[in-house]
């Protein structure tokens, strides 16, 4: 933070965060980012510990930003996660919002998209789930599943019944070109986007599912439809390449997580909400001087025990 001397952990931290994010224009190619701690800074500086005990910190630091972020009630605050299936993302929002007020949070799962939503244009569901101002609002996979999961079955798009609409490369650049829009609008209207892809390896996956197939409580998690999906991991890395790509930008950037290692997801995902809200500048609402002097006279009256 600002006026405070960092740590070695923190500078690492924030040395990781500069090379996660992607710039506007950059062409990502997935195999170039480690998924274990995404570089040798944090491998060789940190331990699990060190980074454990930076989440708790930041889970109190975030808690703070998020308070000032509800009271100034100016800017809402838009997290995207989107993943390979058990990359991560249900427990990273667990731990990293483990602070913060449920009031001023909230958190979305977008799952297959119902018959109502088929019926509206593919931005429309999550639209109308965005924050409020003064809030956090938490996408668990989002509006870029139309260019993820679509993309690599394009079958789901015969579906959504859109007059003429084809699986081609005109169409995918059409859904980034809305995509992008819609976030730049969103950004000039006052809400902050943050997006994370936790980059998971294909083997870290595998060992995932066959823990929630060893220990019975997990099962729930499990879908059969998983390991079919694992089938089609090369067409999805070539989809979050493409998107990754084409929807980076200056109002909302991507940052690539790594996620073979939870603890190493957290601390980053947590170190950079926190930074982003604290950027905003926001500040508790001033009182002028008519309420102060009411405050003044409720102070009096509280005192003397007369109400």
């Amino acid at each position: 933070m600002p006026g405070i001397k960092k740590s070695r952990v923190e500078k690492a931290i924030i040395k990781r965060i500069e090379l996660c994010r992607v710039a506007p224009g950059q062409k990502v190619r997935l195999a170039d980012y480690d998924t274990e701690w995404g570089g040798g800074e944090l491998r060789d500086r940190c331990t699990k510990e060190e980074l454990e005990s930076l989440l708790t910190q930041d889970a109190t630091r975030l808690a703070k930003a998020q308070d000032l972020l509800y009271a100034a009630s100016s800017w809402a605050c838009l997290i995207v996660f989107q993943a390979m299936d058990a990359a991560g993302k249900d427990s990273t929002i667990k731990h990293v919002m483990s602070g913060v007020n449920p009031q001023g949070c909230q958190v979305y799962s977008f799952k297959q998209p119902s018959a109502e939503e088929l019926n509206h244009t593919f931005l429309w569901r999550c639209s109308k789930s965005l924050p409020e101002r003064g809030r956090i609002g938490i996408f668990n996979r989002s509006h870029y599943e139309e260019v993820l999961v679509v993309k690599v079955h394009p079958e789901f798009l015969a579906a959504q019944r859109i007059p003429g609409a084809k699986p081609t490369k005109e169409l995918w650049q059409a859904r980034y070109e809305d995509i992008n829009h819609f976030e730049q609008h969103l950004d000039r209207n006052g809400t902050r986007i943050l997006k994370f892809f936790l980059h998971a390896s294909k083997e870290v996956q595998r060992e995932r599912f066959l823990k929630r197939l060893s220990h019975p409580k997990k099962h729930w998690k499990f879908s059969p439809q998983d390991v079919q999906e694992r089938k089609y991991w090369d067409d999805y890395m070539r989809a979050y390449e493409a998107c990754l790509t084409h929807t980076s930008t200056d109002w909302a950037p991507w940052h690539i997580i790594p996620a073979d290692h939870k603890w190493v997801t957290r601390a980053l995902v947590a170190e950079i909400i926190a930074r982003e809200i604290e950027k905003l500048n926001l500040h508790y609402p001033q009182v002028d001087k008519e309420h102060r002097e009411q405050f003044r006279e409720a102070r009096r009256l509280l005192q003397r025990k007369r109400i």
